[in-house]
């Protein structure tokens, strides 16, 4: 079939992907085409729901942008993923814009002439503004959102987004590429789904996961951002803040005064801002293929031995400058 879709692709720091084994050379604003389109096999593949870019492309050294498809096209059916012979690469979107636009697919497949404050139903919500409420679900593609002063919502619904804006807040959720976001004062944002996001803005917040391929972040004052999935990523830019995380091949990143990034999985990196810490973990594998902590290290990003915003990985007991 020949239609036009708008969807999001991820590419690797050089804005790279690998179609069919080979190295495929992209650039931003330009269009590419190709013969024939089959998913999973030939074609430019990218995906309709943001949140399914995260199973193929981890936040830890990924690029994002958003891109349209056209010519022939493919669909898988279980998921929104899609193959195409003409593809056109627009704007660099990073991880905040993925997370931003994946919230709003999920809240654009939600069936809100049929909303309940609790309720378990497909691509249901459950809404209210009032003070110290909740709001509840546990639906495939639900929301559950409110603006309430110490409020909850929270959904275990696969592809679900639990949101608010409430002081004291809580939003959480267990579901499979699910998004739990807040921007509350002394707020929480958690989950432990796979490739999800925990995110918010507040001050003295907390957003944490356990989910692969998961990411959490925030900008809070006296923040943390802490996960335990392999190839995750921990961010903040909040006044001493830590960002953490134990996943193998995992990144932790600070920007704030004063703040920690803990790297303590396998091959994990760290980075920070000039005058905060990064604390790395260097690890071995004996002959039975256990793994053991060889050893553990802290340094100050002084500009000189360890430069601002570079990732270091901890590498035969010395810090080792790294993409």
């Amino acid at each position: 079939m020949s239609e036009s879709i708008k969807g999001y692709k991820g590419f690797n720091n050089k804005l790279q992907c690998t179609p069919n084994g080979t190295c495929f050379q992209y650039e931003l604003g330009k269009e590419f085409e190709t013969d024939k389109a089959k998913v999973c096999e030939e074609g430019f593949h990218f995906c309709e729901n943001p949140f399914d870019v995260l199973n193929f492309y981890e936040p830890v050294e990924s690029r994002y942008c958003e891109v349209e498809g056209s010519g022939d096209i493919d669909k898988e059916y279980n998921n929104s993923k899609v193959s195409c012979t003409k593809i056109k690469i627009g704007a660099e979107i990073g991880l905040t814009g993925l997370i931003t636009a994946g919230v709003k697919f999920i809240l654009d497949k939600v069936d809100w002439s049929n909303n309940k404050e609790f309720n378990t139903g497909y691509r249901s919500a459950a809404t209210n503004t009032g003070n110290s409420s909740a709001a509840t679900n546990t639906g495939d593609s639900s929301v559950a959102t409110n603006t309430g002063y110490m409020s909850a919502a929270t959904n275990t619904g696969y592809s679900s987004a639990a949101t608010n804006t409430g002081y004291r807040s809580v939003a959480t959720n267990t579901g499979y590429r699910s998004a739990a976001t807040n921007t509350g004062n002394r707020s929480v944002a958690t989950n432990t789904g796979d490739s999800s996001v925990a995110t918010n803005t507040g001050y003295m917040s907390a957003a944490t996961n356990t989910g692969y391929s998961s990411a959490a972040t925030n900008t809070g004052y006296r923040s943390v951002a802490t996960n335990t999935g392999n190839r995750s990523v921990a961010t903040n830019t909040g006044y001493r803040s830590v960002a953490t995380n134990t996943g193998n091949r995992s990144a932790a990143t600070v920007e704030g005064k004063d703040s920690i990034a803990c790297g303590l999985g396998i091959k994990n990196k760290a980075k920070g801002a000039l005058g905060c810490w990064i604390v790395l973990t260097e690890w071995y594998k004996d002959d039975n293929c256990y793994w053991y902590i060889k050893e553990v290290k802290a340094a100050r990003v002084d500009g000189e031995i360890i430069k601002e915003d570079k990732f270091y990985m901890l590498v035969n007991g010395e810090f080792k400058e790294v993409d």
